[in-house]
């Protein structure tokens, strides 16, 4: 049977009431979503970043390292 671990207790998922299921699902969605959001984050600065240099670039002025 599959288990969740809640503040070092383990729970069978089976086991828990539909409610307490339903929050379960909420949780794991909103930390897919923040692990998601969390890699945008670093794409997008990274994306930033090299807009940046590529601005600077045509500006004329020399790269920072």
């Amino acid at each position: 049977m599959a288990t969740v671990t809640i503040d070092e207790k383990e729970y069978e998922i089976d086991d828990l009431s539909d409610e307490a299921k339903a929050q379960l699902g909420s949780l794991n969605f909103a930390d897919a979503e923040l692990a998601r959001l969390t890699a945008l984050v670093a794409a997008m600065q990274t994306a930033r970043n090299t807009y940046a240099a590529a601005l600077k670039e045509v500006l004329g002025e020399p790269e920072e390292e």
